[in-house]
């Protein structure tokens, strides 16, 4: 089924507690955001709430959703899942089951998209993660089967890391490589597997693999062992608030090699944090560049820009993507019923965002979608390459 970025008009019939609140208001369609406003990733949450605002805006200035011979706005419920696994899968109860959302966009990190996607997945609402690229994220715990109700906008680990490891060997020349990851997180431990077997397929060979935990502020001794290994390149799968502190005592250490991260790398705050300058000519994988937009895309970051002061980065642009995924899956529904919107949703083929085209194949749960290499320079991201699935 093809279905653009443009809100379909259909007839729907809303009834009941979850459209209204069970306030005697006019009735409203109810959208949850579970996001990492505060804890380790703050600049995540905002990003990802920033852009819902923005969408939900856009769509209430225009007289809302039309629905048959109505509109109806949408009613954002906006839940800190504080950047914790508990507290995201308490933020998607609570959505779900007291609120009364009929979709639920996000968490953003998979440690928190994980838990949360439990909850989705155990009450029967779809659940759209826009950033959360772990495998597990979308795989039912016990069958390791695609779950019914947990969708994401992004491409996973699985694709992710190949395109990294091609493009240090192929395009760093790296033969060997060191790695440093969060062992206590989802995301990075999946990443670094995945880097290691895809970069010794590629001819590479990984000397170091060391490891930290989320808190963790001195990392002397695993630089020291990868300072001794003395590998070609460092990879990086750190979030944007670690990695620079990381960076920064590696270069005190004497080491010289260059990083290579993932798309945890992708607030310019990592800029910010920077100030030593130690990632300067780093590259990292990321979800879409601003330098690289399609036609939808600059109409996305000129409106972002205009509302927020500053272009949006990757985390808005695919809670956008999936705000629009949420909004058609429900006009395609044509009631208020979950399960008919999560099915609205498995059927959906191809999908134009502004973060690239979207292909879920039948029964996939994530789409395939191109990544883009990004480099760290003159303090700004620039595009390198884009690279198709």
């Amino acid at each position: 089924m093809q279905l653009h970025a443009r809100l379909i008009l259909t007839t729907l019939v809303f009834s009941g507690c979850l459209l209204t609140s069970c306030q005697p208001t006019k009735p409203a369609v109810k959208i949850g955001i579970n996001a990492e406003l505060t804890g380790e990733m703050p600049a995540v949450g905002a990003s990802c709430k920033q852009a819902a605002e923005l969408f939900t805006e856009q769509v209430n200035k225009a007289g809302g959703l039309i629905l048959g011979n109505v509109k109806l706005p949408i009613q954002l419920s906006v839940i800190d899942n504080s950047c914790k696994a508990d507290q995201s899968a308490a933020a998607a109860q609570r959505l779900i089951s007291q609120d009364g959302v009929l979709v639920m966009v996000g968490p953003n990190a998979s440690s928190c998209a994980i838990p949360a996607g439990e909850i989705a997945e155990s009450l029967g609402c779809l659940m759209i993660s826009p950033w959360s690229t772990n495998p597990k994220t979308t795989q039912d715990s016990q069958t390791g089967k695609p779950k019914k109700n947990v969708f994401r906008a992004c491409f996973t680990d699985r694709f992710e890391s190949p395109v990294l490891a091609a493009f240090a060997t192929k395009n760093l020349n790296a033969k060997t490589a060191a790695v440093l990851y969060d062992v206590s997180s989802e995301a990075p431990t999946s990443q670094s597997a995945l880097f290691k077997e895809a970069f010794e397929k590629a001819g590479g060979k990984v000397v170091a693999m060391e490891t930290y935990s989320t808190g963790d502020r001195d990392f002397a001794a695993q630089l020291t062992k990868i300072r001794e290994s003395s590998p070609d390149i460092i990879y990086l799968p750190a979030p944007y608030n670690d990695t620079p502190l990381i960076a920064a005592q590696a270069r005190q250490l004497g080491i010289k090699a260059p990083f290579l991260g993932s798309d945890a790398w992708s607030s310019p705050d990592i800029i910010k944090l920077d100030s030593g300058k130690n990632l300067e000519g780093s590259y990292f994988c990321n979800h879409y560049s601003t330098e690289a937009a399609s036609p939808k895309a600059k109409q996305f970051i000129a409106d972002y820009t205009a509302r927020y002061g500053n272009a949006p980065d990757d985390v808005a642009a695919l809670t956008y993507d999936a705000m629009t995924l949420a909004a058609n899956s429900i006009a395609s529904a044509g009631k208020a019923d979950r399960s008919k919107v999560r099915d609205a949703m498995a059927n959906m083929r191809t999908f134009d965002g502004v973060t690239g085209h979207f292909v879920y194949p039948e029964g996939a749960r994530e789409p395939a979608k191109s990544a883009v290499i990004m480099q760290i320079k003159d303090g700004g991201f620039h595009w390198v390459s884009t690279v198709e699935p």
